[in-house]
């Protein structure tokens, strides 16, 4: 396939995300893949944080690329975790194989990267509108930094994966709100209900009807939307009137 050709379907893959079966490892080893076949680079990882802002791993192109990644993770160090904490492109070069992995940054990492095969790296972070959410890490087995053509296409597809990333989380998040919503809209009704049954059954205002529905949740520890079902559901359901006042001022 022609580049151009498969950096558009690169593209057009990273941008569907609002599907309902959404995978975002699938999604994100795709990612892995595209970047393997379009860029200058032998392998590629990804970063990705929980909701606490803790990075993990969620995606690599090759098991070498798997166990660099975790073992950076493990420490919290090297180019692709200096990426996302300092939320900017990190450039790693071996350029000098004799050099001690001493004279390196991180050379915990540098071991390690020399055992598996490469000596440069490009870290570019997952960010949109100011917020990162992880890195992609590019691995090379050449020393020197990736050139700019490569790094700027680089930076565009996880450009493109952030904004589909967070338009799902977006998403996800409207849904649960709207289910929510719903849930109080339901539980609202039929605390209603239970009001007019109470109150009804009582001889009490509708106000005082729900005094007795919210003491009783309290002095038995349950939601307030449970003994209002229960009042609505199950007939003669024990509702004490205490502390409802009654007409006369007096105490019930």
């Amino acid at each position: 396939m022609p580049r151009e050709e498969a950096l558009i379907t690169a593209f057009v893959e990273l941008a569907d995300t609002l599907v309902e079966d959404f995978d975002v490892i699938e999604f994100l080893n795709r990612l892995a893949g595209h970047c393997v076949s379009l860029l200058d680079v032998e392998a590629a990882g990804i970063l990705l944080t929980n909701p606490q802002g803790r990075l993990h791993l969620i995606a690599a192109s090759s098991e070498k690329a798997r166990l660099l990644e975790l073992l950076q993770l493990q420490g919290y160090q090297g180019p692709c975790v200096a990426c996302y904490t300092e939320r900017r492109r990190v450039d790693y070069d071996d350029a000098d194989l004799q050099a001690p992995v001493t004279d390196l940054p991180w050379p915990q990492f540098a071991k390690a990267a020399r055992q598996e095969g490469f000596r440069s790296v490009c870290a570019l972070p997952m960010r949109h509108n100011g917020q990162v959410i992880g890195a992609l890490n590019l691995f090379r087995a050449e020393a020197g930094v990736l050139d700019d053509r490569n790094a700027m296409l680089g930076q565009a597809l996880a450009d493109i994966a952030t904004i589909g990333i967070l338009q799902e989380r977006a998403s996800r998040q409207r849904e649960i709100l709207a289910q929510q919503l719903q849930h109080a809209l339901d539980s609202r009704v039929i605390i209603e209900q239970a009001k007019g049954f109470l109150a009804h059954r009582l001889q009490v205002s509708l106000d005082d009807a729900f005094k007795a529905l919210r003491a009783t949740a309290r002095n038995g520890n349950r939601k307030l939307v449970d003994v209002a079902l229960q009042v609505v559901t199950v007939p003669g359901s024990a509702i004490p009137r205490h502390p409802i006042t009654d007409p006369a001022g007096e105490e019930s």
